[in-house]
């Protein structure tokens, strides 16, 4: 995927609003490259394809899979893919990421492109406490196995995960399910052949 084909992917399907505050937030994440490394240099010059897009997938899943209730980001870091996901849906979100200037990156970005319903939580995720969660991302945060002894305590059994893995997901998979049991799919992404995304519900300690 191009970023031309991730610019028109996103206008397919979401209006010209959502649209603009995306691009309004990818120039807070280019202005504070300076400052902090929110995402890899390398990735800024195909920001679309490989943050935007990859993040806005998982909202397309969340839409037909997840019941109601709120969005937990966990590491949050340049808020992929929660602010995206705060951007381009209802459901309230909350960005959890423990490190101070992320946070503070994250909190001024919430504040800057009025998206409501969204909170900052500076915390780490295994101290954060949340109820009625529908949905839980993580991206880049942690392998599978140690991602869900750290979050299992902000799930139930209806809670949806959506987990980009890249070409790791049916290794790290594989390698959970030793401890951890529910139900597993491992789903193509639209960004890359080689990127995939675990999604999962019921995850319980064998």
């Amino acid at each position: 995927m191009t970023e031309d084909d991730a610019r028109a992917w996103m206008a397919e399907r979401w209006p010209a609003e959502a649209i603009d505050r995306l691009n309004a937030y990818e120039s807070l994440v280019r202005g504070e490259a300076g400052q902090q490394n929110l995402v890899a240099p390398s990735t800024l010059d195909h920001f679309w394809t490989r943050h935007i897009v990859d993040s806005a997938q998982l909202v397309a899943i969340a839409d037909a899979r997840a019941g109601q209730g709120n969005w937990i980001d966990i590491g949050s870091g340049a808020g992929l893919p929660g602010i995206v996901a705060a951007i381009l849906q209802r459901r309230p979100v909350t960005l959890v990421e423990p490190r101070r200037r992320r946070a503070d990156f994250l909190s001024a970005a919430v504040e800057r492109l009025a998206i409501a319903g969204t909170n900052v939580e500076q915390s780490r995720i295994e101290t954060f406490r949340a109820s009625g969660n529908a949905v839980l991302s993580a991206r880049a945060v942690a392998a599978l196995d140690p991602l869900f002894e750290s979050a299992s305590h902000l799930a139930d059994k209806q809670t949806l995960w959506l987990l980009p893995k890249g070409r790791s997901a049916q290794s790290e998979l594989e390698s959970a399910q030793h401890r951890w049991h529910g139900l597993f799919h491992v789903e193509q992404s639209v960004t890359a052949a080689d990127s995939q995304i675990v999604v999962a519900t019921g995850v319980m300690l064998r």
